[in-house]
C-alpha cells in the first residue's frame, strides 16, 4: 500500500522537534491546490523547483569563474546542490525539516543574473529609479511570477514557507529588501539554516575553485588562514603525506565537516536557551537562532577576507567578468531600443510592467552563454 501524505505528516510530527515547522501546518499557496496524495507540501515544493527551467538554467550561470572556463570549477547548479546537500545535514542533525530547508535551498538563486555578483551589480545599477535588482527578491519573483508551468496560475505557486525563506535569505554578499508579507521578524529555522548552508558551501567551495584554477596557494592558505592552517594540520597528523589533489581535497572536507559541526552544537545551545516551543515562536525572534560559535565567524570572516583579496578581485576572475558585463549593459540597452529583440513572455510584460522590468527581468533569466550568444547576434554583428 503506497505511504500517503498523512503517514508522512504524522512521520513528522513524531519526529521533529517541537519547533520545526511541520508539512501540515503550512500557510498554503496562494492559489488553492488539491494536496497532493504520496508527498508533503514542502516535496511538492522541491520537485516544482528542480523541474523548473530556472533551477536548469543554473548549469550555465557563473559561480565565481565563467561559466565554460574549466570543466571542474562550479557552476551555479553544482553550487546550489551543495547548499541543498549541507542545509539536509544540518537540519537533520537538529531535528528540522528537511524537505522545507532543501527546497529553499535548492531554490535561493533561482533569480540570479548571468555572470555572477558582476552581473547582478551592473543589473542593479541599470535598475536604479525603476526599483533596482536583486537576485534574492529576483528568485522569489521567478517562483511567484516568471515561471509559467501551470494552466490555473503563474509561478510555481510554492507553499508560504518556501517563499519566506527566498524572501528573507542573505549572506555576506546580500542585502535584500524585504516584500510585503514577510515581516516576522525571523524567518523558519528551515530558512536559518539553507541561509547559513549557503555560507558553508560557498566559502569553502571557492577555495577549491580558486586551488584548483591555480590562483590560490596552500603555502598563502596556511600562513594566513586559521580554518586551512588547522584542519591541514590536522590531516597530516591523522594521515601523513598525502597526494596533492587528495590532500587539498580532504582539507576542505573537513573545513566543511568542522563547520557543519560548529554550526549544529553552537545552534542545539542556543535553542535550548531560547526555550522556543513552536515554528512562530522562532518567527518573532528579533535575531536568528541558527549561527555559528563566535570564534568559527571570526575565523570565517578571515577566510572571507581572503578570498575577496585573492580570488574575487584577482584580475583571472574580474578581467572576464568586467568584459562579460558589459556585454549584459549593452544588451540592456539594445533591448530598451529594440523591445521585439526581447522574447515572447518579456515582450507581454512590457505593456505591464514597463520596459525597464520586462528587459532586467530577460536578462537575469539569461544563462552567460546565451547572453554572450545574444550580444554576439544582436550587437557585434551590427
Amino acid at each position: 500500500m503506497p505511504c500517503l501524505r498523512r503517514e508522512l505528516e504524522e512521520r513528522e510530527r513524531t519526529m521533529l522537534a517541537p519547533y520545526a515547522q511541520l508539512s501540515a501546518q503550512t500557510r498554503g499557496r496562494l492559489h488553492r491546490e488539491p494536496p497532493p496524495d504520496w508527498r508533503t507540501e514542502y516535496q511538492r515544493d522541491r520537485d516544482r523547483i528542480i523541474h523548473s527551467r530556472a533551477f536548469r538554467r543554473l548549469e550555465y550561470k557563473t559561480q565565481v569563474f565563467l561559466n565554460g572556463t574549466g570543466d571542474h570549477l562550479r557552476t551555479r547548479l553544482t553550487h546550489t546542490m551543495e547548499v541543498a546537500a549541507i542545509a539536509r545535514n544540518i537540519s537533520r542533525a537538529l531535528r528540522l525539516n528537511e524537505d522545507l530547508a532543501e527546497a529553499i535551498a535548492l531554490a535561493h538563486d533561482l533569480g540570479h543574473s548571468p555572470f555572477g555578483h558582476s552581473g547582478e551589480q551592473v543589473l542593479n545599477r541599470l535598475m536604479r529609479g525603476h526599483g533596482g535588482f536583486e537576485h534574492n527578491r529576483q528568485s522569489l519573483r521567478t517562483v511567484a511570477w516568471l515561471e509559467q508551468k501551470y494552466p490555473g496560475f503563474p509561478g510555481l505557486n510554492l507553499t508560504w514557507e518556501v517563499r519566506e525563506g527566498l524572501a528573507k535569505h542573505v549572506t555576506s554578499h546580500d542585502h535584500p529588501l524585504l516584500p510585503p508579507g514577510f515581516e516576522a521578524r525571523s524567518p523558519s529555522l528551515e530558512a536559518q539554516v539553507a541561509n547559513l548552508a549557503d555560507e558553508v558551501a560557498y566559502s569553502s567551495h571557492d577555495l577549491d575553485d580558486g586551488l584548483e584554477a591555480g590562483l590560490l596557494s596552500e603555502a598563502a592558505l596556511r600562513h594566513e588562514v586559521r580554518v586551512w592552517r588547522q584542519a591541514a594540520a590536522r590531516v597530516r597528523r591523522a594521515h601523513g603525506e598525502l597526494p596533492d589533489a587528495c590532500r587539498r581535497d580532504f582539507i576542505i572536507r573537513c573545513i566543511i565537516d568542522d563547520q557543519v559541526h560548529d554550526v549544529v552544537e553552537t545552534t542545539e545551545r542556543r535553542l535550548q536557551a531560547a526555550r522556543v516551543a513552536s515554528a512562530d515562536a522562532v518567527r518573532r525572534r528579533a535575531r536568528p537562532l541558527v549561527s555559528y560559535s563566535p570564534a568559527r565567524r571570526s575565523s570565517n570572516l578571515e577566510l572571507r577576507d581572503y578570498l575577496y583579496r585573492n580570488l574575487y578581485y584577482n584580475p583571472a576572475v574580474r578581467g572576464p567578468n568586467t568584459r562579460a558585463v558589459q556585454m549584459l549593459e549593452a544588451l540592456f540597452h539594445h533591448y530598451l531600443e529594440h523591445p521585439r529583440d526581447l522574447g515572447e513572455q518579456s515582450r507581454k510584460r512590457v505593456r505591464t510592467e514597463g520596459p525597464h522590468r520586462a528587459v532586467c527581468d530577460y536578462l537575469a533569466g539569461m544563462t552567460d552563454r546565451y547572453a554572450i550568444e545574444e550580444h554576439a547576434r544582436l550587437i557585434c554583428t551590427h
